[in-house]
């Protein structure tokens, strides 16, 4: 009988963990769900079950944090105070790295997962030196796996003051200085400093080298929007999030 329950457990134990893994949260509109009342903050999500625990920010609608209200937002890329390196290796671009509570990068892996469960649509929300914001919304939203270099796909934008940077690199697939993956002959990556789907090579480089404002000494390395502030200012904040779409 002791040997029969043993059997039993270890029968029944795979059935009973991926169980637990269907209740974890996938993205942060589901931790809403479970917590109507979650403050802006780091929370654990599990892009792709209960083995692929990533903390990701949070921010809770309406607050003065949120230029877009009402959407229950996943943030998974974040520039604030150039506290954190981003010029980094393909692996760092692919797991993700920094600090979900200030500058941060959720990582390609978690983004693809996430992007392909649900529809997401993206908002990028930025600042510049003087206190002004602006924003710039897409419907749509995904990247592919890395067998396809995780190549971008984004439709629909909204403009909300910011130009629309992102279209122009569509179709692109993910490039950092150890990984070329651009259609330009040499390395976006290493010229500009970042990591970004480049093409040849770009119109906003949010995972540049953080700067203050304009400065045209190194042509276009800076956490730029250029639509909106042009090539070489960069910004003092900005930020990359997704939302499951209704």
């Amino acid at each position: 009988p002791l040997f029969q329950l043993v059997a039993l457990a270890l029968l029944l134990a795979p059935l009973l963990s991926s169980c637990r893994g269907f209740s974890q949260p996938v993205d942060c509109s589901e931790l809403h769900q479970q917590d109507k009342n979650m403050q802006s903050g780091v929370y654990t999500i599990y892009p792709l079950g209960e083995r692929s625990a990533v903390q990701v920010g949070f921010i809770q609608p309406g607050t003065h944090v949120d230029i877009y209200p009402n959407r229950r937002t996943s943030v998974f890329q974040r520039r604030t105070d150039g506290s954190v390196n981003f010029y980094r290796p393909w692996d760092h671009y692919k797991f993700g790295f920094g600090n979900a509570a200030g500058e941060y990068w959720l990582g390609l892996d978690n983004i693809y997962y996430l992007t392909h469960q649900k529809k997401y649509e993206l908002l990028v929300d930025m600042k510049d030196f003087d206190g002004q914001q602006v924003f710039a919304r897409y419907s749509s939203f995904s990247i592919s796996g890395e067998c396809d270099g995780y190549q971008l796909t984004v439709t629909g934008f909204t403009d909300g003051g910011a130009g629309d940077a992102l279209s122009s690199h569509i179709g692109f697939k993910f490039s950092t200085f150890d990984k070329d993956q651009d259609t330009w002959p040499n390395n976006c990556a290493k010229s500009f400093l970042g990591a970004f789907w480049y093409g040849q090579c770009h119109r906003t480089n949010p995972n540049g080298v953080y700067r203050w404002g304009a400065d045209s000494t190194l042509f276009a390395v800076g956490v730029c929007w250029s639509p909106w502030k042009g090539i070489d200012y960069s910004l003092k904040t900005i930020s990359m999030k997704i939302r499951p779409v209704q």
